[in-house]
């Protein structure tokens, strides 16, 4: 199924100054986020094969545009994570349907690998609500460097009958990582 989509949002962000202090490689990271129709809104389905689907379906799509926004090849992106908001007329498990069974194969396919587990959070809301996206290096989840969060926002969205989706994918870890496991 072809994801109805009302409009995508990027947000790019490259920090080059911490504490005072100049990042001479930059830390970069590029929030990718649909909005989307939920089929579902308004009514109980058993069945929420289609939003898996739709999963599938979106998340190659907003991968590859985030690669994109980062001008790099798709091997240079080392962080990633994603998330969902879905509108008041859904439940938390459509987010849940749509994020995890089929959403994980095509956005490791987009960053050419992905070992480990894509961090994710989800919630209900309305227009304007934050999504706080977890991240973690994609091939060594313990890598602390990585461990970081994006977030994004977007004034009219979701509406109650739509989902706000998202990834997030970073180069280059937190600016002046210095936290090491004892």
């Amino acid at each position: 199924m072809t994801p109805d989509i009302r409009k995508i949002v990027i947000q790019i962000e490259e920090t080059h100054k911490e504490m005072g202090k100049t990042i001479h490689n930059p830390s970069n990271k590029v929030t990718v986020a649909a909005v989307i129709r939920n089929p579902f809104a308004g009514e109980y389905v058993q069945d929420l094969d289609e939003l898996k689907e739709l999963g599938k379906n979106i998340s190659g799509l907003l991968t590859e545009r985030g690669v994109k926004s980062l001008a790099v090849s798709p091997a240079d992106v080392e962080s990633y994570g994603k998330g969902a908001i879905v509108g008041i007329d859904g439940e938390i498990e459509h987010a849940a349907a749509l994020l995890h069974p089929r959403f994980g194969a095509p956005m490791r396919a987009a960053v050419v690998e992905g070992k480990d587990i894509i961090p994710s959070t989800k919630k209900i809301g309305g227009p304007g609500s934050v999504i706080v996206m977890p991240m973690t290096h994609k091939n060594s989840i313990w890598e602390f460097d990585y461990m970081d969060a994006a977030e994004i926002t977007i004034a009219d969205a979701p509406k109650p009958d739509e989902i706000l989706v998202a990834i997030v994918l970073g180069i280059g870890g937190r600016p002046l990582a210095r936290t090491k496991p004892d």
